[in-house]
């Protein structure tokens, strides 16, 4: 007769311990012939299973069970074995008792079996974990050879501009090419085209026929504007503005004086662009021509460095009445070298503020000048603030005027200072009060504050030098974490390191440079 195996695992179940009952026991509950759970509680010992029998006293089972017991929990660690005692209705001390029988039975031959099962298991993790990292460090070899034809091609040889420019059929049908050898040598068909410098989507748009075709942009006939100016009336507008009433006046006061006159041609932007594309529209006055001001780039490469420095206002005890903070900052660093709150902006508290830092860092001579950043206000440009600089061997720097995030540093620490959960919102009573503060906060900001710009140091261990060692401290405890637990980290740890370059107003091309140049991290 075949028993279904939900039954006959049941049964099992109560062979096992904790249970224990008898095979009698459990003839009465099932009526499963005695012989038939004989032949199934021989089963389940020689797969290495206790089976006691119906002996509800652990110490009555017999020396059979008792080994596998010992044999079953021989690589089991200390709360693993604890575990498994509570589910058997077990002591750990029975355990390790029998452990310790047998072992002087056996002259150590469980404890041997013990130790060459661990030593086993540890060899075999270890196997699978090299095999893993083998393939994975293959696998990436192999995309990295398949990516450096295209790396190579791209972009002088292939003269690709990026998003929307054209691609000559020649260079449509190399590009395909390469593609396909990068694809075969093992990369992905997305990293390949990232690498040249186009989508997947184009790349499927140009193999759609087969052969790639020629751009069809150039030779596209497009219809004229419906609303386009006809050259009668591009003829009048210049014929127009060259009337002797007009001769000397823009088109912002010719289109509404022709408007009064009831006359309207067209709008102001299209007289603009009418009389530019007849080279009628240029600078001409006593007034100076417009121009554009490069930025005021600086990079610090360590403390003391580049200065960024701005004021700010404290409110006061009564509405419009207020204190003024003078605050100079380590742009490398963010380290606050320098503070004070005056009564009033003046260029001669300025050089004061500059002195007094310049001598509590302990700045002389440098082979590369100190550089000062600020704003156009008049204290920056006072001639006691210059004269201060010069002769301290300071380089001045300015933003560029109405351009209100050229002095981003310096904006950022004012908003961390009036964002404190302490700031005075209706304001400080007298100056003393103010300092008192400030005080404060710069003590907080300087040792307690952990900046995000600088990878959560504080300002000071970043200026004292102190952060290297620091962020080595980090990156070794992550390190050890992954070690315990690799199969946590799908990536690598966190990036800990911090540039050696920071940039006061970088150019796009630097921005794009440090994009490019940093590393991965998870």
């Amino acid at each position: 007769m075949r028993y279904s195996k939900e039954l006959k695992s049941s049964i099992i179940t109560k062979m096992l311990p904790p249970n224990n009952q008898s095979l009698s026991q459990i003839q009465q509950e099932t009526g499963v012939p005695e012989g038939t759970l004989k032949l199934w509680r021989k089963e389940i010992r020689e797969k290495g299973f206790a089976a006691p029998a119906g002996e509800q006293q652990s110490e009555q089972w017999s020396t059979r069970d008792k080994f596998l017991i010992v044999v079953e929990t021989s690589t089991l660690s200390e709360i693993e074995l604890a575990e498994y005692c509570r589910k058997k209705g077990l002591y750990v001390e029975q355990v390790k008792s029998w452990q310790d029988n047998c072992m002087q039975a056996n002259g150590g031959v469980a404890q041997e079996l013990a130790l060459s099962q661990r030593r086993e298991k540890e060899v075999e993790k270890e196997l699978r974990q090299v095999r893993k990292e083998l393939q994975r460090k293959e696998s990436a070899l192999a995309e990295t050879a398949a990516l450096l034809v295209p790396q190579k091609k791209y972009p002088s040889d292939l003269g690709t501009k990026g998003r929307g420019s054209l691609t000559s059929t020649t260079n449509r049908d190399i590009i395909i090419k390469l593609v396909e050898q990068a694809v075969a040598g093992g990369a992905s068909q997305q990293l390949a085209c990232e690498e040249i410098g186009i989508s997947v989507r184009t790349l499927q748009r140009w193999c759609k026929d087969g052969a790639p075709g020629a751009d069809q942009r150039p030779s596209a006939k497009r219809p004229e504007p419906a609303n386009k100016l006809t050259d009668v009336e591009c003829k009048e507008i210049l014929e127009i503005v060259n009337q002797p009433e007009f001769q000397s006046l823009p088109p912002s006061q010719i289109v509404p004086i022709l408007a009064d006159q009831g006359i309207y041609i067209a709008s102001e932007s299209t007289f603009y662009r009418v009389m530019r594309q007849a080279g009628e529209q240029n600078h001409r006055g006593r007034c100076k021509a417009p121009s554009k001001r490069p930025k005021s780039t600086h990079c610090a490469t360590e403390p003391n460095r580049v200065w960024s420095w701005d004021i700010t206002y404290l409110p006061g005890p009564a509405r419009g009445l207020y204190f003024y903070l003078y605050l100079i900052l380590d742009v490398f660093s963010r380290d606050i070298v320098g503070w004070e709150v005056w009564l009033e902006e003046s260029a001669e508290h300025a050089s004061q503020l500059i002195r007094r830092a310049v001598m509590a860092q302990n700045i002389t001579r440098q082979e590369e000048p100190l550089v000062l950043h600020s704003d156009n206000g008049s204290p920056m440009k006072g001639a006691s603030m210059l004269e201060t600089l010069y002769q301290l061997g300071i380089t001045p720097s300015r933003s560029r005027p109405r351009v209100s995030n050229d002095n981003p540093y310096s904006e950022s620490i004012f908003r961390t200072c009036k964002y404190r959960p302490n700031y005075p919102i209706g304001g400080f009573v007298t100056i003393n009060d103010a300092r008192a503060w400030v005080k404060e906060f710069v003590h907080w900001y300087n040792f307690n504050h952990r900046h995000s710009g600088i990878k959560f140091l504080t300002p000071h261990q970043r200026h004292s030098g102190q952060g290297e060692e620091i962020l080595e401290k980090r990156h070794q405890l992550y390190e050890a974490a992954k070690a315990r637990h690799p199969e946590r980290w799908t990536r690598q740890t966190r990036n800990w390191s911090l540039p050696n370059e920071v940039w006061l107003n970088p150019e796009k091309s630097q921005v794009e440079d440090r994009v490019e140049s940093k590393p991965d991290a998870s």
